[in-house]
């Protein structure tokens, strides 16, 4: 697959992934996605921050946390987050009692699944050096 580029645009990395949660979860979002994920929460700007919610940024991923009135937990959709060593990653949820389910039906990457404290789905994974 090759990167889709025209005369006028060009697709770049993302900029950001938006989650739902439910209205008053920011303090478990930020237990989730500080404390045990160990990203950096960002400064919303206040015309959006009185909206409610929380961003976070590790890396170079940058996750937003959209407060919606009648949430429901993304059980299948999801971001897949690159993660340099995943097995150490995996390690470090699993101490902090993340629940962890390995998938090996992604070829050329390493690759689990879990879920944020409000029952959103997340991939995890790595590329695999060839054989």
């Amino acid at each position: 697959m090759t990167d889709q580029t025209t005369e006028d645009y060009a697709f770049g990395p993302l900029h950001h992934v938006q989650l739902a949660i439910p209205p008053g979860a920011e303090d478990q979002c930020r237990a989730f996605w500080g404390d045990i994920l160990g990203m950096t929460e960002l400064e919303k700007p206040p015309v959006l921050a009185a909206r409610g919610g929380c961003w976070f940024r590790g890396g170079g991923l940058e996750v937003h946390l959209g407060v919606e009135a009648d949430f429901r937990p993304s059980k299948k959709a999801h971001p897949g987050i690159l993660v340099r060593n995943l097995r150490a990653f995996a390690k470090r949820l699993e101490a902090k009692g993340v629940e962890v389910t390995w998938d090996d039906n992604f070829p050329g990457h390493d690759r689990f699944y879990a879920f944020d404290s409000l029952g959103n789905r997340l991939e995890f994974l790595e590329p695999v050096a060839d054989s």
